[in-house]
């Protein structure tokens, strides 16, 4: 009996196949390696980085981002951006502490939870309007994300300094200290823990729902999805309310840590959000990129702001720095675009 193999069966191809298994492997998570790797190279030579203390400030650091990082991940994956998540975030904090400020006559008396309830609330409402003022701008009148959210940004940004005059929220209750600084545990501050159980609630929307779904199907071709049946424009619509919706909570966030309301709060914070979700591993042209990836990202961005200062490195360095990682996980992104057939 001839040992030879059938006319038409396939070649076995374990061993390529292993070997692309292996560099996919390496490609995907090579963002985690450079994260454990900065860790490794800080907590050796940066004096107090392996702290509760400095874990503590750079999870606080973190929680800023990484909440805008989160919204921005979900607007990336349908091939947009968003650059007013930044100024949102400010006018979010400014009129939820007036709301605060308010609601406990400046900080005196008042019933405080309600105070603090309906600062959240405003908080909250104020960043879905803007991001629901994107969207319809961007399914409405035809203009592209990168317009939109820029002219968002500079109309945001205006109310914000009409409102203050330039002027911070100080007026508010003791307890918006306690709320933004105590550290559970001695090392999960609220903030913290909101964040961690946002990011985890985004990870299951994600992966788990239809929206998610739609969110990857819209981002890899658009028109294929509309044929399908999705409703392009509302889900658009839904997307940046949600990145709005995120930006509004760390605006509130940001003003309980500070324990007040700052017009210049989150400017340039769009930069670093989006530098999170690309170092991550998204996209930018949509229907690739992960929760995780963004949260790493946004770590990244965090452990090497701490380590440096912690080294009594300039800030300049810390641009610089972030910008060169940027570059090289836009570089990453190409190549293994390149190598997709």
């Amino acid at each position: 009996m001839s040992t030879s193999e059938p006319k038409g069966m396939p070649v076995p191809r374990s061993v390529p196949a292993l070997g692309r298994g292996l560099a996919s492997v390496v490609t995907d998570n090579w963002i985690v390696a450079v994260f454990v790797l900065m860790v490794l190279v800080f907590a050796a030579t940066a004096p107090g980085f392996v702290s509760a203390e400095n874990w503590v400030a750079t999870a606080q650091y973190t929680t800023e981002y990484l909440l805008l990082a989160l919204g921005e991940t979900f607007v990336i994956l349908t091939a947009g951006i968003d650059l007013s998540v930044g100024a949102t975030l400010g006018l979010a904090g400014i009129l939820g502490g007036t709301a605060v400020s308010l609601l406990t006559n400046g900080g005196q008396g008042g019933d405080v939870a309600v105070g603090m309830l309906g600062g959240l609330f405003v908080s909250l409402l104020t960043g879905t309007a803007v991001g629901v003022f994107n969207g319809l701008c961007i399914t409405l009148l035809d203009i592209t994300p990168f317009i939109v959210t820029l002219g968002s940004l500079g109309i945001v940004s205006g109310v914000t300094f009409l409102i203050t005059n330039g002027a911070d929220v100080t007026t508010l209750p003791f307890v918006t200290g306690s709320l933004g600084n105590h550290a559970y545990f001695g090392v999960l501050p609220l903030p913290v823990v909101v964040t961690l159980a946002v990011t985890v609630l985004s990870s299951l929307l994600l992966t788990h729902t239809r929206f998610g779904l739609r969110t990857y199907a819209i981002g890899s071709n658009s028109e294929a999805a509309r044929r399908t049946g999705i409703s392009v424009k509302r889900h658009l619509v839904a997307v940046y309310a949600l990145c709005g919706l995120f930006a509004g909570l760390a605006g509130y966030l940001v003003m309980l840590r500070f324990v007040a309301a700052s017009p210049i709060a989150g400017q340039n914070d769009e930069l670093d959000a989006i530098a999170a979700v690309v170092i991550g591993g998204a996209s930018l042209f949509g229907g690739r990129g992960k929760i995780l990836g963004t949260t790493v990202g946004a770590f990244i961005i965090a452990t090497l702001v701490s380590g440096l200062i912690l080294l009594n490195v300039t800030a300049y360095w810390q641009t610089v720095l972030t910008g060169g990682i940027i570059i090289l996980a836009v570089f990453v992104d190409q190549r293994r675009r390149a190598r997709v057939p």
